[in-house]
């Protein structure tokens, strides 16, 4: 039962970390173009409201999720899981396999300074705190919905509310020291990973909804996300040699 437990709890705060440093870091790069261009009041005023707003989605939706039904809501669950994390993996491996340009932070930073740069100098405000807390609460949504389903689902939401925080905490803390040097963040690596994690939980919670007894119990997950990893790898290597193009890096 221990090893069932620890197994269970090493997928769900893998996912719920990386998720939500992935998001982070997209997120954190609006905010420091907005700081840097405009000023920070502006930016962590837009940021500070979309974290209320986020909170006040949790606060709303999490105690509704714990009284669903657990077998309605693992295959819910379950179901938006793959969806999110077919989405992750796709993107995932046709950047791996060079059919998509690859992630680039130090470009989408320039790309918000040039828009920024090109308003008004009277409009400049409140195109900055809209544009930081659309970029806050758009990349929050996707960590917020991680943490409801895999918390709720796994009677863990306590425990994935709490890793949430401190990917968040910590990305924001390495994203101060770097500034923008963000794009030496293996994003489409971490991608990869909760893709894998998230197919893996979802693959798990809808099989648990439909009444399938998964041997080993939580143990399974471990098994679903090596049998994932090498199933994308499978696909990466594949694409790879079909299109013999190498992976670039754009805007």
């Amino acid at each position: 039962m221990a090893t069932a437990v620890s197994s269970s709890v090493v997928v769900l705060v893998g996912a719920v970390f990386l998720a939500c440093a992935v998001e982070m870091v997209e997120a954190l790069t609006i905010v420091l173009a907005v700081g840097h261009t405009r000023g920070w009041r502006s930016a962590l005023e837009g940021a500070g409201l979309a974290l209320l707003a986020l909170t006040a989605l949790v606060a709303a939706f999490g105690p509704a999720l714990v009284r669903v039904p657990l077998t309605t809501l693992r295959l819910v669950v379950g179901g938006v899981l793959l969806i999110f994390g077919m989405q992750w993996l796709r993107k995932a491996i046709l950047r791996a396999s060079g059919l998509k340009a690859r992630h680039d932070e130090d470009a989408a930073y320039r790309a918000a300074v040039a828009e920024l740069e090109g308003v008004p100098t009277s409009e400049r405000d409140r195109v900055a705190l809209v544009m930081a807390f659309k970029g806050v609460f758009l990349e929050g949504l996707e960590v917020v919905v991680t943490v409801l389903t895999l918390g709720t689902s796994s009677h863990r939401l306590g425990l994935a509310a709490g890793v949430a925080v401190a990917a968040v905490v910590l990305v924001g803390l390495v994203g101060v020291a770097v500034a923008r040097q963000l794009s030496r963040v293996p994003e489409n690596a971490m991608k990869m990973a909760v893709g894998v994690l998230l197919v893996s939980y979802g693959t798990f919670w809808t099989g648990e909804g439909l009444g399938v007894r998964w041997p080993g119990s939580d143990v399974i997950l471990l098994a679903l996300a090596g049998l994932y990893l090498v199933v994308t790898w499978a696909f990466v290597g594949w694409l790879r040699q079909r299109s013999g193009r190498i992976p670039e890096v754009a805007a």
